[in-house]
């Protein structure tokens, strides 16, 4: 039986792309994002290892009931992308929103976290894995960057995670990349990482043998 992951984030970018990959690499693919037709239009083009959930990842019931339809159609859940993410509108602590960090928080870190809690259950079952995209800046300081702290956060859970998969046999990995060339920013990075580069880690990753954990995998644009 194929193996399945689920990929929050899916409509564009990194998750797109992770998606592609994973059903190239013989996975079922559970595509989670709030913009339906989007998610219609990539799962149309996976064919039937596709299984599209228009959901809103900060909510902790719609969630549940997204990992309840992935396990429902595919027969189990062997690894989660936790790769929903957003950046602040306003960079800096004094010129910066509150209103808008407190949107960015939710999503860069409390969906993280429901995300972890409703598919451990079925990540036990399986053994399975739980990715997080990180960032270079959840590795380094930035002047007054808020989403930097986001990742910090999404660093250190990640190794938290990681000691208590392992007590029952499952892996948790946080993938930290640089700059990618994707519609996070305004402008096109050509010559930085490409979403294909971020999604080809997580493959790598989630296809390890049992007796391999990767933890972390940091890339970086070669330029």
């Amino acid at each position: 039986m194929a193996k399945t992951l689920l990929i929050t984030g899916a409509s564009s970018g990194i998750g797109e792309a992770t998606a592609h990959a994973a059903a190239k690499a013989g996975w079922n693919v559970a595509l989670l994002a709030r913009s339906e037709d989007k998610l219609q239009a990539i799962a149309s083009d996976i064919g039937d290892a596709a299984l599209p959930i228009a959901c809103d990842v900060t909510n902790r019931e719609a969630l549940s009931n997204a990992i309840a339809q992935t396990v429902e159609k595919f027969g189990g859940l062997n690894a989660f992308y936790a790769n929903a993410g957003r950046g602040a509108q306003s960079p800096g602590i004094e010129d910066g929103d509150p209103d808008d960090w407190h949107d960015m928080i939710h999503i860069n870190v409390l969906a993280v976290l429901y995300a972890a809690h409703a598919a451990i259950p079925e990540l036990k079952k399986t053994k399975g894995d739980f990715v997080i995209t990180g960032s270079k800046a959840g590795r380094d300081h930035f002047k007054g960057s808020i989403y930097g702290a986001t990742k910090w956060f999404v660093q250190g859970f990640a190794g938290n995670l990681s000691d208590e998969m392992r007590e029952w046999g499952g892996r948790c990995t946080v993938v930290t990349p640089g700059m990618v060339d994707t519609a996070f920013f305004d402008e096109p990075k050509p010559g930085k990482l490409q979403a294909e580069d971020i999604a080809n880690a997580v493959i790598y990753a989630i296809e390890q043998p049992a007796s391999a954990s990767v933890r972390e995998i940091h890339l970086m644009p070669n330029d």
